[in-house]
Formats: C-alpha cells, sequence, structure tokens
C-alpha cells in the first residue's frame, strides 16, 4: 500500500514535519503493523529523523549544512546554480525507513519525521510505501 502526499514549500531552505500527516494515513488505512517507507521524489529534497520538540534543532540543522555546503560557491559548474542543493539531499538522504507497530509510527519521544526542502520555494511530493510485517 503507498500514497504519494503533496505539499508546497515557501523557502529556499525549511525543514516541515509530515509525521501527523503519514500517522494519519496509517489510520485512516487501519495499517496495525509493518515498515514504512517515507521517500522524496526530487533530487533538490530529502527525508530525515529528528528532534520535533525544540525548533532550534531545524534552524541549526539548516545552518551547518549552508556553512557545509554554502549556495554559492566558485568551483561549481552546475549549470542551474542548484549545487548545494544536490550535495545537501545526497548528506541527509532522500528516505528514512520507520516501523509501524499496533498502528502507530515508532519513533522516539522527541522525534518527527521532516522533508527537508534544498531548493525552494517549490511544490513537492512524497511517497509514503507500507511493507506489512
Amino acid at each position: 500500500m503507498e500514497n504519494t502526499f503533496y505539499l508546497k514549500t515557501d523557502r529556499r531552505d525549511q525543514m516541515i514535519e509530515v509525521t501527523s500527516e503519514v500517522q494519519a494515513w496509517i489510520d485512516e488505512n487501519g495499517i496495525r503493523d509493518g515498515i514504512i517507507i517515507v521517500s522524496s521524489l526530487h533530487t533538490t529534497a530529502g527525508i530525515t529523523v529528528n528532534e520535533n520538540a525544540d525548533p532550534d534543532v531545524k534552524t541549526d540543522f539548516l545552518m551547518r549544512l549552508d556553512e557545509v555546503y554554502p549556495w554559492e560557491h566558485p568551483k561549481d559548474r552546475h549549470i542551474e546554480g542548484n549545487t548545494a542543493a544536490h550535495l545537501k539531499t545526497s548528506t541527509v538522504g532522500h528516505a528514512q525507513t520507520l516501523v509501524i507497530t499496533d498502528g502507530r509510527l515508532v519513533l522516539g519521544t522527541w522525534q518527527g519525521i521532516y522533508f527537508c526542502e534544498f531548493d525552494g520555494p517549490r511544490q513537492r511530493k512524497f511517497l509514503v510505501k507500507v511493507v506489512n510485517g
């Protein structure tokens, strides 16, 4: 079972928590147990699991990625000018694999699923696929 989710980002670099949308889809479909894969369908946007309690974590996360991969670099050759976005996505990863037990995503107390935009603003999508256990 799978579903494609759509979202609109409003900044160049942004982390949008999607945990509640994914959990709601699990609930709506009566999924009780299994493995779930959450995957970005873009080369300049990724998926990660990180802290969802303190918003400064997202700010710091994006700031540090900018330090490692500055938007403009004199040696970049990619004609679109978004090499940093591609590097950030490869670093973060395009997908996360999680567990569903008794109808709930298995996440730690402070963990959430984030769609990571690195070349926005844009219309984006991510895929969620469940493999039943």
